[in-house]
């Protein structure tokens, strides 16, 4: 099963990012501090693309994603990560991404019915992986098309390019494409959890 390209790298990702963590740790911040800064910049995010400042927006979500790294990095350096942590990370992720959109969708770039069609999608996709996690059992479900973090990469292309060519309406299209990418990776999930969970029946059977 396909694995998003980002999460290809993740174990290198969190040893360079590790030192990040240390500085943070030094100074004084939490990996929940963190976080909590990461979705108090989301919702910036999401005022600024509702405006029509698209590449100003794009600054702020590299904001999130950063304070995002950093809470991770804190939390294996300090040794203070948690389930309740992981729990807190993923849902103000979610948050995030209901305030960029619902951005997109306040600005009049992108008609609301495709921005909830890319909504629904990401909510989803990220849904049937933590109920595969824990309903099913399975390690990790972090299969198929595309992660969070490529379909952020979409939004960012299409906020990028939508200022400077309007009359090609390449957000809406960016938002289409992580509609569609979301629904493929639902599927695909669905698909690997329930050949895992038969694989794991058969061995117990046998």
């Amino acid at each position: 099963m396909m694995v998003p390209i980002l999460a290809r790298v993740r174990q290198s990702y969190e040893q360079v990012t590790l030192p990040l963590g240390r500085i943070c740790a030094r100074i004084g911040l939490t990996a929940d501090v963190l976080t909590y800064l990461s979705l108090a910049l989301s919702v910036m995010v999401g005022y600024l693309i509702s405006q029509g400042l698209f590449w100003w927006g794009v600054v702020g979500i590299f904001l999130v994603g950063l304070a995002d790294m950093l809470d991770g990095a804190t939390a294996r350096a300090t040794g203070t990560a948690s389930p309740y942590g992981t729990v807190l990370d993923h849902v103000t992720d979610r948050y995030a991404e209901f305030f960029i959109l619902g951005g997109v969708m306040l600005s009049g770039a992108v008609a609301p019915a495709w921005v909830l069609f890319a909504l629904f999608g990401m909510v989803m996709a990220s849904y049937v992986r933590a109920r595969a996690e824990s309903t099913g059992k399975l390690t990790s479900c972090n299969v198929g098309f595309a992660g969070r973090q490529e379909k952020l990469a979409l939004l960012i292309c299409g906020l990028l390019a939508q200022p400077v060519l309007p009359h090609l309406q390449v957000l809406a299209w960016a938002v289409i494409a992580v509609g569609v990418a979301s629904h493929i990776t639902v599927v695909q999930r669905m698909g690997y959890t329930r050949r895992m969970l038969v694989q794991a029946n058969r061995s117990r059977d046998a």
